[in-house]
């Protein structure tokens, strides 16, 4: 039966009627190891105790309010987010194209305050995936995403990916800010060279123009730190989060150093649900819980465990995997057969993987896995590139 849809998804034939931790059951009963989690959504895996006792008593008490009045909850997560990272002010918004889309205005709006309008162009880099807009699919300027969605809106610039000269070249009188991934998800895993970071921001700063980190997928520990731009402690000036920011729940922030976030004036912006009570009910049991003590070690310490255990299956079975590669819990697997046939064989074999570009199979497990699941996984896996001939 065809549901009354889109047809923008090719969906796969299964539908889950609940999720417990690390693992989804089906309509059949049938229970999956989620490394997919939402596509590195779900961070604290399924029906976390302390979401679920958020979520139920903000939703007995208020939903929604909108940003004409104060909102306690957000201001309370907004506190959370700047005290742990560069920024000194917070938007929040339902998604991380919004994210990113409240990021892109920011850049331009902090160069018109500061008298240079002709700043509006931004750099991106080769691979990049930024979101769905318009403005969002010229960023990445990737044909497949902008097939039919023509003519591409201007405004972007792109340089080969992980080439500080490259990016030293592109940046004009015209440039407003340089946007990068930290570790580009979508684009095939792939983690930006060491020091480029650093780079980029000694380009940024000599040029005057603004260093923008899309974190929508990186942020939230899965990496192992909060942000991902952290391993290389190199600041941004603007960044944009979503997916993990509350486990599941729709919320998106761009975070943002005071004084570019000053440009943002009384109705220059807006969200109708945006950092409602509800949302920032989920989005605050989060990071309770992801900033306790001793959870990004542990998340850390999995990380490391999984990443050698698919190393070893990898080393086996080179004629199916030909690489490992990420940071933290974004791992990818490069590999030489098909990667939609490998996902297809993990799936069938009880794991939740996600294809990405470069031919590559994405583990994005929630940062609650344990040893046991990591065994799981790379068992699984084996079990894969044995039958597919590896």
């Amino acid at each position: 039966m065809n549901a009354p849809l889109y047809p923008t998804y090719a969906r796969y034939d299964i539908a889950f009627e609940r999720g417990e931790g690390a693992y989804l059951f089906d309509t059949d009963g049938r229970r999956y190891l989620d490394f997919a989690t939402g596509i590195a959504v779900n961070a604290l895996g399924h029906c976390h105790p302390k979401m679920v006792e958020a979520v139920k008593r903000q939703a007995g008490r208020l939903w929604h309010v909108s940003n004409l009045y104060r909102i306690p909850e957000q201001e309370r997560v907004a506190a959370q987010l700047t005290e742990n990272s560069f920024a000194d002010a917070v938007f929040f918004c339902n998604s991380g194209a919004e994210a990113v889309e409240t990021g892109l205005k920011t850049v331009r709006r902090f160069h018109h305050g500061e008298g240079d309008p002709r700043r509006w162009r931004v750099v991106t880099v080769e691979g990049a995936f930024h979101g769905r807009t318009l403005a969002e699919l010229a960023a990445g300027r990737q044909e497949k995403h902008l097939a039919g969605f023509g003519p591409s809106v201007d405004g972007f610039d792109q340089v080969p990916f992980g080439d500080p000269e490259a990016m030293k070249r592109a940046v004009t009188d015209e440039t407003a800010a340089i946007l990068v991934e930290p570790v580009q998800g979508e684009g095939g895993v792939r983690p930006m060279p060491p020091g480029y970071l650093r780079a980029l921001r000694g380009i940024a700063d000599a040029a005057g123009v603004l260093l923008f980190y899309d974190e929508v997928q990186t942020g939230m520990g899965r990496t192992g730190k909060l942000f991902a731009h952290q391993w290389d402690d190199v600041a941004p000036d603007v960044m944009a989060i979503a997916k993990g920011l509350a486990g599941g729940f729709p919320v998106g922030a761009c975070l943002a150093s005071a004084k570019v976030a000053g440009a943002m004036t009384a109705g220059s912006h807006g969200s109708t649900f945006g950092g409602n009570p509800l949302a920032m009910a989920a989005a605050g049991a989060v990071l309770d819980v992801v900033l306790g003590d001793g959870f990004l070690d542990n998340a850390r310490r999995i990380a490391d465990l999984l990443n050698r255990k698919l190393g070893s299956v990898a080393a086996a079975h080179p004629g199916i995997v030909e690489e490992v590669r990420g940071l933290g819990l974004l791992i990818g697997l490069k590999c030489a057969v098909p990667a939609g046939g490998v996902v297809d064989a993990l799936r069938d074999d009880g794991l939740l993987t996600v294809p990405a570009a470069d031919n590559v199979v994405r583990f994005l497990p929630p940062l609650i896995a344990d040893e046991g699941h990591a065994d799981d996984a790379a068992r699984i896996l084996d079990g894969v590139c044995r039958r597919l001939g590896g």
